[in-house]
């Protein structure tokens, strides 16, 4: 009887930790080649993002949640964009600016920087406090090439340039 109880428990353990969790497959967009995952999870503090990246160039990069769930490149006046079908950062309350991933006038998609390191690893989680997995689900995840300093100056959406890896959350 006591094991039968014990594996009811885990099942349900097992299937609660799975509905407040995700794991997104990153590709590089200009290679096409795999980047790894992020696992992106629930806690009472917010969202937390724990990458598991490697071959990226070092440094701070822009890390953003977009609109659209599609990695694929679109054209704009005349010009591909890497990722451009991922849509804009996710702005549900259209706020129309860039922010802090703490504050509450600004983007819902705008995360913290990410970190890669000189060996071109990404593995240090980022917790962004106001969004949650639900606001996730159907959204893609952007690496920029640049950093982010969470404003729109003096460049427009944190300075984080172009598009450098992208995945689907499902």
């Amino acid at each position: 009887m006591k094991k039968h109880t014990f594996f009811a428990a885990f099942c349900f353990l097992s299937t609660s930790a799975i509905a407040h969790s995700a794991v997104v497959d990153m590709t590089e967009l200009n290679s096409r080649t795999p980047a790894g995952q992020i696992t992106i999870t629930s806690s009472e503090y917010g969202t937390i993002f724990t990458p598991n990246l490697s071959n990226l160039p070092s440094g701070l990069h822009g890390f953003h949640i977009h609109t659209n769930p599609s990695c694929d490149s679109a054209t704009v006046n005349n010009k591909t964009i890497l990722g451009g079908a991922a849509g804009g950062h996710y702005d549900p309350k259209k706020t129309g600016q860039h922010g802090f991933p703490w504050s509450n006038n600004n983007h819902l998609g705008d995360l913290p920087a990410l970190y890669v390191d000189s060996y071109g690893m990404a593995n240090q989680p980022v917790l962004a406090p106001r969004i949650e997995l639900d606001d996730l689900k159907g959204r893609s995840i952007m690496i920029h090439t640049g950093g982010d300093n969470h404003s729109d100056h003096p460049e427009k959406l944190g300075g984080g340039g172009s598009r450098l890896v992208c995945g689907v959350i499902k």
